[in-house]
């Protein structure tokens, strides 16, 4: 039998990839395997706010990232029927720009890392089972690109393998705190629209236009509606879709119609938002295969970057003696604790429809240039939800309007 490692990493993608070069840069013996042949694109509106460019930074990454070509992003206009917020955060440990680098460029840099760590890289392998003994996950069993079958061990298996992950799968990890969606999303990207920055609005009759600027000189063009009129939707996709730009943003629908769609359309139809029991004997959850919301608030890939951190470190304490348990059990806790204000701000506002309260206090902030900065700052990860939702500060920017 192969000599055990201290963690199997399933998944390698923007999860699974920096749990495995942190264990590994720390002199852990790591396999991170992926069923995919990557670089390989996935489906993902791929935008990276400032507080995950930053992990990025920190782990000597950004450059390496911002030479794929990926346009830095340094306005973002959020805006709710005749409310615009427009503007741009204040700066976050440094950072001064937001990314959106497609998954073909942004995933092997981060697998690159890994392996370059140390971490041993297996792609085209695919988890067929667990292997549990006395309750407690030991290793898996991996089915290699050839049609080989093979079992490794290691102290510990984290699943980092989406929303649909095969190891919340295996070992039953329960949801809590579901929200159901409430809409669906299509998008592709176009040749030849002026840069304007990161665009995010919400017009009457529950439909959303996003528009953000990427690599190769494309931009990626987002619509969003209810899922009551998914079927509708799809029966003329392309009609629909510029029917929804020029109903929400007619500004800039003539620069979308004058550009050159690059890419065939793509379509999601969310799963829940949830949280997952993301910790057990042997084994742990980290990204959408522990916690997915509604991307509209733009926050995956920073979140994954920010919990793959912090499961690493309590993943590192186990290994060196920390009750394994004890260590993985206090990184759901505190990732929980940590996204609650986030988690409730993007269900709140992911249906399209908000309230008067929220609607009064979107003009608020438009009109008052430090709200705006200390709103896209929430937005951005440089405080907190709760922090800009406190009362007393509410209670400052509706009085100042």
């Amino acid at each position: 039998m192969n000599e055990p490692y201290d963690a199997i990493v399933v998944g390698a993608r923007c999860a699974g990839s920096p749990v495995a070069m942190l264990l590994a840069r720390r002199g852990h013996r790591v396999l991170v395997v992926d069923r995919a042949a990557l670089p390989a694109d996935t489906v993902s509106t791929h935008y990276l706010q400032q507080y995950g460019l930053a992990r990025l930074q920190a782990w000597g990454l950004l450059d390496e990232v911002l030479a794929t070509g990926a346009t830095p992003i340094t306005r973002v206009t959020i805006s709710y029927d005749d409310a615009v917020i427009a503007g741009f955060a204040d700066p976050i440990d440094g950072i001064t720009a937001t990314l959106a680098p497609r998954r073909t460029a942004l995933d092997p840099v981060l697998l690159r890392a890994a392996e370059a760590a140390g971490a041993e890289v297996r792609l085209g392998a695919t988890l067929r089972d667990l292997v549990v003994e006395d309750g407690v996950v030991r290793g898996v069993r991996l089915q290699t690109a050839d049609g080989e079958l093979v079992e490794e061990r290691a102290r510990v298996v984290v699943g980092a393998d989406g929303a649909r992950s095969r190891v919340a799968e295996a070992v039953g990890a329960g949801a809590y705190d579901v929200v159901e969606p409430a809409c669906f999303i299509y998008y592709s990207y176009w040749h030849g629209v002026p840069d304007t920055g990161f665009h995010s609005r919400i017009g009457l009759n529950q439909q959303q236009v996003g528009l953000w600027p990427t690599n190769d000189d494309r931009t990626l063009v987002a619509v969003m509606r209810t899922r009551d009129r998914y079927a509708e939707f799809r029966r003329d996709v392309e009609k629909n879709f510029h029917e929804v730009i020029e109903q929400v943003v007619p500004d800039l629908a003539e620069q979308v119609r004058a550009g050159e769609q690059a890419e065939r359309f793509t379509g999601i139809r969310y799963p829940d938002n949830y949280y997952r029991v993301s910790a057990g004997p042997g084994w742990a959850l980290v990204g959408d295969a522990g916690y997915h919301k509604d991307p509209f608030t733009g926050k995956g890939i920073s979140d994954a970057f920010v919990h793959a951190e912090l499961l690493a470190d309590r993943i590192a304490e186990g290994l060196a003696g920390r009750p394994m348990g004890d260590a993985l059990a206090e990184y759901t806790k505190v990732r929980d604790a940590e996204t609650q204000g986030a988690y409730r701000f993007t269900t709140m506002i992911s249906d399209l429809d908000l309230s008067p309260e929220l609607q009064g206090l979107f003009r608020a902030v438009s009109d008052n240039e430090p709200a705006t900065r200390q709103f896209l700052s929430m937005v951005g990860g440089g405080i907190s939800g709760e922090e800009f939702f406190a009362p007393a500060n509410i209670g400052k920017i509706v009085a100042a309007a």
